[in-house]
């Protein structure tokens, strides 16, 4: 099994984001986990059908509408840049006079910052909450329907998070730089992806196959995991115990705990590059480099889930595709990040190694990653994939 996780830190819109200030429209944020580039949304949209059922539609606005202001430092020169979360994390959506003009309305000049612009009549029928288009900006709203493909008044209610519109690219001097958002941790989700894809590409690869071979992508990694769809949750025990009982197991009361015993775990998140920057930061010995192979994470507080059996086996599997390896701890005097590794650990008691791709500024709104420790990654899962029901069999641990 590899486990990673799909989400990475972002401000998402709040349920009523309707705010205006000084002349600007603003949107209401909640932190989820970057000033000043250029944002839009995307996320779920919950719409009532002509039918009348409620319906999910996936929505991505594919242009810049919303941008997070810094002070100029020449009116706050401050040597620490600090912010208040509630009070200066506000992206401005526009001007309220540019709304007023295109809506057809006048700027009252007494109260210039009186917009109200909705849908709201009289005769409308009872809603427990305010509609959709005066929670939020009625322009906002029409922007998430036509990309959603419905109407305004379809609209129930909507998650909606920020993203950088800039598109992730290829950069250095040669070629052999990644820059883009979120790669912490789709980098890793993909990696095991196609690793999985790539196992299965011979019409023969499963003729002698006596494993289960998956991958499990979770959500709300970064703030905890306590959630349904988090590796905190039920989900994974629920379908491994399932697959379970389609196995040879002698006696399907334990055929999970069977099928646990014989297990391993890669909790696939990505890792940290040394920064040369900051290379105080990193302990002498332990400074994973970008492009010279994915990391496997070692704590001896069990922030990560890796111990020497677990490196055996990764090891054989990278070398018979000639995948180089690293290790990472951190200095004594920092503190470690975790990841899914422990938990699932600890709720499955499967063997289970914690390992990512070096990359640099991690949970930036831009991160940089290596372009061969992509296929580092791939090929290292696809040799798990493909061997590890040979090995599985030849460490032995008392």
């Amino acid at each position: 099994m590899i486990g990673a996780h799909t989400d990475s830190p972002t401000l998402r819109v709040k349920p009523v984001s309707k705010k205006q200030a000084d002349g600007f429209l603003q949107v209401g944020v909640e932190t989820y986990g970057g000033f000043d580039r250029d944002l839009s949304v995307a996320g779920r949209v919950m719409i009532k059908t002509k039918e009348g059922q409620y319906a999910q539609r996936l929505v991505r606005i594919d242009k810049p509408i919303l941008r997070i202001p810094t002070l100029a430092i020449h009116l706050d020169r401050q040597e620490t840049f600090t912010f208040n979360k509630e009070t200066q994390l506000f992206p401005i959506a526009g001007l309220i006079a540019a709304e007023l003009n295109r809506s057809g309305q006048q700027l009252n000049p007494r109260t210039p910052d009186n917009l109200s612009i909705s849908n709201e009549s009289p005769n409308e029928p009872f809603t427990p909450l305010k509609l959709s288009t005066e929670r939020h900006h009625l322009y906002m709203v029409e922007l998430i329907a036509q990309a959603a493909g419905v109407s305004s008044a379809s609209i129930v209610d909507f998650e909606l998070v920020l993203y950088d519109t800039q598109k992730a690219c290829i950069g250095g001097l040669n070629d052999e730089l990644i820059f883009s958002a979120r790669l912490d941790n789709l980098g890793m989700s993909y990696c095991s992806t196609v690793g999985l894809i790539n196992s299965l590409a011979s019409p023969s690869a499963l003729d002698e196959e006596r494993s289960i071979r998956l991958i499990s992508l979770f959500d709300h990694e970064e703030i905890g995991s306590e959630t349904a769809q988090g590796a905190n949750s039920n989900f994974l025990p629920s379908v491994i115990r399932r697959l379970s009982v389609l196995g040879p197991a002698t006696d399907k009361g334990t055929a999970y705990e069977q099928t646990l015993a014989s297990s391993f775990l890669v909790s696939a998140d990505m890792a940290h590059s040394v920064n040369p920057n900051y290379s105080y930061k990193y302990e002498n010995d332990h400074k994973p480099e970008m492009n010279k192979g994915t990391v496997i994470k070692i704590n001896a507080n069990a922030r990560y889930a890796t111990n020497s059996p677990g490196i055996v086996l990764i090891q054989e599997l990278a070398r018979r595709r000639k995948v180089p390896l690293q290790l990472f701890v951190v200095r004594n005097d920092s503190s470690c990040g975790s990841t899914i590794g422990p938990m699932l650990a600890a709720s499955l008691g499967a063997r289970t190694l914690d390992l990512g791709n070096p990359q640099l500024s991690m949970h930036s709104i831009r991160e940089t990653g290596g372009v061969d420790d992509v296929g580092h990654g791939v090929n290292l899962f696809e040799s798990f994939f493909e061997h590890y029901s040979e090995l599985e069999g030849k460490i032995f641990v008392d």
